[in-house]
This record gives structure tokens, C-alpha cells and sequence, in this order.
């Protein structure tokens, strides 16, 4: 009842305003018509004040110009993005009541499926406040892709950052941090699953649910200091979001890329059809350039 009575008295106050509106305007549109009738018969032998008038014309015209086109520019930059399914750059989460990245991922990665290309993943998801570390502690399972400790990627991308506390040492250092806390994951009946690659790492992708999570790894920079790009597949035949997905697809199918036995410590290398073939085991005591990785 209160409610009805809300809703009919508001309704009653938007008609007294309307009318009071509609009997306002023709006198205030009179009393303009005889001020501007006044006023022009004053200004209009004024030479200097027409100059004025007509720069300030050609001012505004021109800012509306300019206004108007970077308009129409923005709306087709904004339908190409939309085409490629891109969602938001994180320089503006948060803007106009959007989700920030971390939200979104938690949100998709929880009870979900991940996929994960990093260098070191300490600061994407072993790290207690890793983007990722709540996400690959809820998924359903995960298929994770680190560098190698022992391969030639770890040192380059070592040397590539001229910071000189990042050493070949603490690539390493952070690699195994990241494969211990995969191991307390599975062994807590998490299904989770590791393959070491050993190139330069080239792109940093985290696939969560509907959403691809891109940054790119720049020679001489932190990862974290890049911009990331959000990619949905809800987008026009999925947009960019499916070469991704099948980027990493490709790329954890390569035979050349072993997969990290979690449980026993172990290499183990496939073949195309994903048939084991061998396995190595890993040696990471003393870990140095000289030594190798797998011992068969």
C-alpha cells in the first residue's frame, strides 16, 4: 500500500512539473525574443563585436568538428575491439563499473579449467597474492607451461632484464618455488599438470573459462609492467580468443616439450599422439650451466 502511494504521488509531482514547465516557457521565450530584440539593436553597428562574434562561431564549429570526428573514430576503434573480442586493458579495470582483471579471473578460474603459459609463475600464481593464486587453488584442473630451470630460456631471459638482481640463479630459484607449490596442490588430489619448456619466453597467457588473459614478455622490461589484454569468445567466430587457445594448444601438444611428473620427479617425453615414450629423472641438486638436466 505505502508502495502504490509512493508510486501515484510521484507520478502526480512529474505531471505538476510538466505544467508548470509548459506554462513557463512562453513567457520566458517572450521576455528572451524582446531582451536579444534590445540587445542587438546596440551591438549591431559594433564592428569589433561581430569580429568577435564570428571568431568565436568559427571556434566552436570547429571544436564540434573535431569533437564529432574523434567521436566516429572512437566508435569504429570500438567495434574493431569489439570484432576481436577484446574486453579492457587493466591500465582501466574499474572504469565505468567494469570488473577489474583480478576479480574476473577468480571469478572464471574458480571450480574451471586453466591454461597457463609463464616464465617462472611465482608472481602468477604461487605467490600468496599471485593474480592467479586463488584461481589455480579452485580450478578443476589445470595444464601450467614454465620455463625449464636447466634450459637456455631461463638464462636469456635472466640476461634480458638489466636488473642485476635477476640472475640465471633466481629464474631458477622461482621456477622451483612454483613447481613446489604445484606439488602440495597434487598431492592434495588437485589435478594439475606441468610441462617445462626451454625457448625465451615469448607470451604470458592465461586461459580461464570465456576469457584470454594476454601480456608479452619485452626484452629489458618486468612482465608485470606491460599491459594486458583481455580477449573474450563471445566475440564475432570468437575473435582472437581462439588463435590463443589454439596457440596453447599447440604449444603443450609439442612432443619437444616434456611434461613434469609432479609425483615422482620424473621427465616424461611423448610422441605426437601422446603416447608415452620415456621418461628421465630430474636432478635439481646443484643446479649449474655444465650440468644436465635429466639423467635417463
Amino acid at each position: 500500500m505505502t508502495k502504490n502511494l509512493a508510486h501515484i504521488s510521484e507520478h502526480i509531482i512529474v505531471l505538476l512539473m510538466s505544467a508548470a514547465i509548459a506554462l513557463f516557457i512562453p513567457h520566458m521565450l517572450s521576455a528572451l525574443a524582446r531582451n536579444l530584440l534590445s540587445f542587438w539593436t546596440v551591438i549591431e553597428n559594433e564592428k569589433m563585436f561581430l569580429v568577435s562574434l564570428e571568431i568565436c562561431t568559427a571556434v566552436m564549429l570547429i571544436i564540434s568538428f573535431n569533437y564529432i570526428r574523434q567521436g566516429w573514430e572512437a566508435r569504429s576503434l570500438a567495434r574493431l575491439a569489439t570484432r576481436v573480442g577484446l574486453v579492457q586493458e587493466s591500465s582501466f579495470r574499474a572504469l565505468l563499473g567494469r570488473k577489474p582483471t583480478s576479480k574476473l579471473k577468480m571469478a572464471q578460474g574458480g571450480a574451471g579449467d586453466i591454461m597457463i603459459i609463464g616464465s617462472t609463475g611465482l608472481h602468477t600464481f604461487a605467490a600468496p597474492d599471485g593474480e592467479l593464486h586463488h584461481a589455480v587453488r579452485n580450478c578443476r584442473q589445470a595444464k601450467i607451461m614454465l620455463l625449464n630451470p636447466r634450459g637456455e630460456g631461463a638464462v636469456a631471459r635472466a640476461k634480458s632484464i638489466p636488473d642485476p638482481e635477476i640472475t640465471p640463479e633466481i629464474i631458477r630459484d622461482q621456477i622451483m618455488e612454483s613447481i613446489n607449490f604445484l606439488k602440495e596442490l597434487k598431492a592434495g588430489q588437485k589435478n594439475i599438470r606441468l610441462k617445462l619448456y626451454p625457448d625465451m619466453p615469448l607470451l604470458k597467457l592465461a586461459i580461464l573459462g570465456d576469457y584470454a588473459f594476454l601480456r608479452h614478455y619485452h626484452v629489458g622490461l618486468n612482465v608485470r609492467k606491460m599491459p594486458e589484454y583481455v580477449f573474450s569468445s563471445d566475440s564475432i567466430h570468437g575473435g582472437l580468443y581462439l588463435p590463443l587457445y589454439r596457440y596453447f594448444l599447440s604449444q603443450w601438444n609439442d612432443p619437444d616439450i616434456p611434461e613434469y611428473d609432479l609425483d615422482t620427479d620424473e621427465l616424461v617425453f611423448r610422441d605426437k599422439a601422446g603416447r608415452e615414450i620415456r621418461r628421465g629423472q630430474v636432478e635439481w641438486s646443484g643446479l649449474s650451466d655444465n650440468k644436465e638436466v635429466v639423467s635417463s
